[in-house]
């Protein structure tokens, strides 16, 4: 049975916390990946940021004020500020740090590659970070564990 290790890409691209987005783009571009694991200098896994942190969706394009009533000169927000604050953060980023999702989603190394096959399928991802001891180690694939499985 083959584990994460065995199937996982161990040199991954990465991008630090204090990267422009404007430099993160062009990574992306440039080794044409959907996304990239976020890691301090110690390589410890701080977030992933990916294709979809840096559009905004057509219908969040306008930010608008989230649902609200005004009685008797007090508003009662009828949806959460925080899911605001969130896109509004993100289309005014300048650099990783306001951008990047914290804490992502993440399988070990000696996971099965059945586990992380698992994960990706259920979560709808394309990538997940390999962490050991909350260090990058490297990245695993959905076409690195369809691989693994075919085998």
């Amino acid at each position: 049975m083959a584990t994460v290790a065995d199937i996982m890409e161990r040199d991954p691209v990465t991008a630090s916390p204090g990267d422009e987005v404007e430099s993160v783009i062009r990574v992306l571009r440039q080794h044409e990946l959907p996304g990239v694991p976020v890691v301090d200098g110690d390589r410890r896994l701080v977030g992933i940021v990916t294709e979809s942190d840096l559009i905004l969706r057509e219908e969040e394009a306008d930010l608008h004020l989230p649902h609200h009533i005004d009685l008797m000169g007090g508003v009662i927000w009828l949806e959460s500020m925080k899911h605001f604050e969130d896109r509004l953060r993100k289309a005014f980023a300048s650099n990783v740090s306001e951008m990047m999702t914290a804490d992502p989603l993440t399988v070990s190394s000696d996971q099965p590659a059945e586990e992380a096959a698992r994960l990706i399928s259920e979560h709808g991802h394309n990538r997940l970070p390999v962490v050991d001891d909350g260090r990058l180690v490297g990245v695993v694939t959905r076409l690195d564990v369809l691989e693994a499985l075919t085998r």
